[in-house]
């Protein structure tokens, strides 16, 4: 079967993602978790953009207790259509989607340096596919500033056909096991 839509790959790749063993998703979270650490160190970035995790997505959760110690980390609050950024902290309620925040905020944080965005799939240009609700393409387009992007995926899973609109954000890296 050919996947020339956005909404059939993005199934497809979800399937693949649940399908991941536990044993096998925790093995898989922990080399993306030291690739990123790794990078992060490289980058000297201080201010940190990461995610609350999903079950499909790579979790994040220790490397974010890591880095708390010595970086501003931030994480999505949902916000209308998109979301704002506020501090990384406890405790955590789970909200609209499914997803789990912080208690909102109103201090306005420092621009950040480094986004860890985490990816259902990426397209031929590596554009983001993700969940279809467009809440990362509408924040990274109503900031003034582009800070380093860096999608994060448990397994690759790449079209090798352009299914991204004008809007959807672009990988400065990716890392994947």
């Amino acid at each position: 079967m050919e996947l020339n839509h956005k909404s059939d790959f993005r199934k497809s790749c979800i399937k693949r993602l649940k399908f991941t063993s536990v044993t096998s998703k925790y093995y898989k979270d922990k080399i993306v978790i030291k690739k990123l650490e790794n990078f992060i160190n490289r980058s000297k970035a201080k201010n940190i953009l990461l995610y609350i995790p999903l079950g499909i997505e790579v979790n994040v959760n220790p490397l974010i207790n890591k880095l708390r110690k010595n970086k501003n980390v931030y994480v999505p609050y949902m916000e209308g259509d998109s979301f704002k950024i506020v501090k990384y902290r406890l405790p955590l309620q789970k909200k609209k989607f499914g997803i789990k925040e912080p208690n909102n905020s109103f201090l306005k944080p420092k621009k950040i340096d480094l986004a860890i965005v985490p990816v259902v799939g990426i397209d031929a240009i590596g554009k983001r596919i993700g969940y279809g609700k467009g809440m990362y393409d509408r924040f990274f387009d109503r900031i003034s500033y582009k800070p380093t992007l860096v999608f994060t995926q448990l397994i690759l899973c790449q079209s090798d056909k352009i299914l991204s609109e004008s809007y959807d954000i672009q990988a400065d890296y990716i890392i994947t096991n």
